[in-house]
């Protein structure tokens, strides 16, 4: 094979992904169709096509439809805690709160959010899967990341001494009860309304929580 035809083929050959990169590329379509079609709906065959890869491939990353929506758990999470952080990290408490909270999160960013939230809500009763993958994916390590948080700053002197596990509930209760939560005849508030409602329960969580400087 002369050296041009060589060049030719190698420029012609299509650059392949990563599997890391593959599944993530996965996750991100098949989220939509998971929140356009529902849980129970979505099929792999239709992620297969969604995605614009063979069954083999798909199935090789992702063996069920219970490990890939586990996956999407995983990063639904993230986008409502940020956490972990840097431990050096040394914010006033109420920024680094707020910014564990997601407080800044743009609208589009919390539409979305808010739709897997009401998703998980819409199908979780049917399909027991949803909630045991909550569980294990989503609150439980939230909250275990978010109490290692609360005593780091205590281990500081930033906080009082309450048991980290029970502030850690308190704060989280709080504040996704303003983030998600909306109770019949209560209107949608904007993004940047309930980023302010949360930053006051802040205040009053810290006013209570804060340790006392001498």
């Amino acid at each position: 094979m002369s050296e041009k035809s060589a060049s030719t083929r190698a420029r012609g050959r299509p650059k392949t992904r990563s599997d890391e990169a593959e599944r993530q590329r996965i996750v991100q379509s098949a989220r939509d169709l998971f929140l356009d079609a529902g849980y129970g709906a979505t099929t792999m065959d239709a992620v297969a096509a969604r995605c614009g890869v063979s069954k083999r491939t798909l199935y090789r990353l992702f063996p069920a439809k219970t490990d890939l929506f586990r996956v999407m758990v995983a990063d639904h999470r993230r986008s409502m805690l940020a956490l972990p952080r840097d431990p050096d990290e040394d914010l006033p408490l109420p920024d680094a709160l707020a910014a564990i909270f997601r407080l800044d999160i743009d609208e589009i960013d919390n539409r979305e959010r808010l739709a897997f939230v009401r998703l998980v809500l819409a199908d979780s009763d049917r399909f027991s899967e949803i909630g045991e993958m909550i569980v294990q994916e989503g609150s439980e390590p939230a909250l275990r990341l978010l109490e290692d948080w609360l005593a780091g700053q205590q281990a500081k002197g930033r906080l009082r001494a309450f048991p980290a596990d029970a502030l850690a509930r308190m704060l989280m209760d709080m504040i996704f009860s303003v983030l998600i939560k909306r109770f019949p005849g209560d209107r949608l508030l904007t993004v940047e309304e309930r980023a302010r409602h949360a930053r006051l329960c802040l205040d009053v969580f810290l006013e209570g929580a804060a340790a006392t400087v001498s």
